[in-house]
């Protein structure tokens, strides 16, 4: 192993909360990059778990640390590692997600060679709780993203698929008038949407571009079971992250909310038909439509998929799509 540099290239910010099952499947991939020049700071945020003694087990190996903090959330976590990180680059990765062995040599190369790039973000396999790939993936936009498409299409992705400079942060970087220890960047009031609400402040109040790089290079993990409960409140995050931003950009907003709330609604309604929750499911396709029909213009496979799903969960019941899982699964 190589001597650890005081100045890494890269830090990566692994929030961890009571994920004893998966962390050590996530810091063994993030060890393994083929770029080697960085650092990873866990930040165990209040687990009750064995998270902070299996992070703190891989603590003989110099580029890891383990940050201990009482519970503020995801966003929190990250706050807290950015405060930390000694690198002028930073990624993350949630503790129940996987990086591919290249993932961060690929974005280390594409921010050297873009300098006006600030988020370097690429594709994600989905992965189940056991960790097998689901047969879906985000591909995202790779170039030419404004603020219109993150707020309509979100092309990060998800959290573990972004590494951004850290001047990008120290431009938005706040402080509330209560926080007594760091500054934030994401905003902690946010326990969902924090992320687009973060990427939306990048694109709307700094000159940073965003852009990615081919592949599915993260495995992101969508957990089964309970997913229609949390639309309800998923949902009203978004509400409350357009509702704080729309006064940076008023005409933006009022233009592109509509559609963009309709391709959310229409996302929300895929978790519901995978949770199997039919009434929920119809409900969030009918919003859905009432918003804008242009993600079935836009994403026509996409949204007649969605529809036909939910006619079919709502007319035949749980089991025929069950069964219509199991077929795709056997196929792929």
């Amino acid at each position: 192993m190589k001597p650890v540099s005081s100045h890494p290239r890269a830090t990566i910010v692994v929030p961890a909360f009571n994920v004893a099952a998966t962390l050590r499947e996530t810091l063994a991939a993030l060890l393994a990059q083929t770029f080697c020049d960085f650092e990873i700071i866990v930040v165990d945020d209040g687990s009750s778990d064995a998270t902070a003694a299996i992070a703190a087990s891989y603590q003989s190996d110099p580029r890891v640390r383990l940050i201990q903090q009482r519970n503020r959330g995801l966003a929190g976590a990250r706050n807290t590692g950015i405060h930390a990180a000694r690198a002028p680059l930073i990624g993350f990765c949630d503790a129940d997600d996987i990086w591919e062995r290249w993932k961060l040599g690929a974005h280390i190369a594409h921010l050297d060679a873009s300098p006006e790039v600030g988020v370097s973000y690429a594709g994600s396999a989905l992965i189940d709780d056991a960790g097998a790939l689901l047969g879906q993936t985000q591909a995202p936009r790779l170039s030419g993203v404004d603020a219109a498409h993150i707020l309509k299409r979100n092309p990060i992705g998800n959290g573990s698929a972004a590494v951004i400079r850290r001047a990008v942060f120290d431009a938005i970087a706040y402080r509330p008038a209560y926080e007594t220890s760091r500054d934030w960047y994401f905003d902690e009031t946010f326990r969902q949407s924090e992320d687009i609400e973060c990427w939306m402040r990048i694109a709307l109040t700094t000159d940073w571009l965003f852009a990615g790089v081919p592949g599915l290079l993260t495995r992101y993990r969508i957990s089964a079971g309970g997913l229609s409960a949390a639309t309800d409140r998923q949902l009203a995050s978004w509400e409350n992250m357009v509702a704080k931003l729309t006064p940076l950009d008023p005409a933006l907003f009022a233009q592109m909310a509509p559609i963009a709330r309709a391709y959310q609604l229409r996302y929300l309604a895929r978790r519901a038909i995978s949770d199997l929750d039919a009434g929920r499911a119809r409900a969030l396709v009918l919003q859905s439509l009432r918003q804008s029909w242009r993600p079935l213009f836009e994403e026509p496979r996409k949204t007649l998929t969605t529809l036909a799903a939910t006619a079919v969960l709502c007319s035949a019941g749980p089991s025929a799509i069950s069964a219509l899982m199991t077929a795709k699964e056997s196929r792929s």
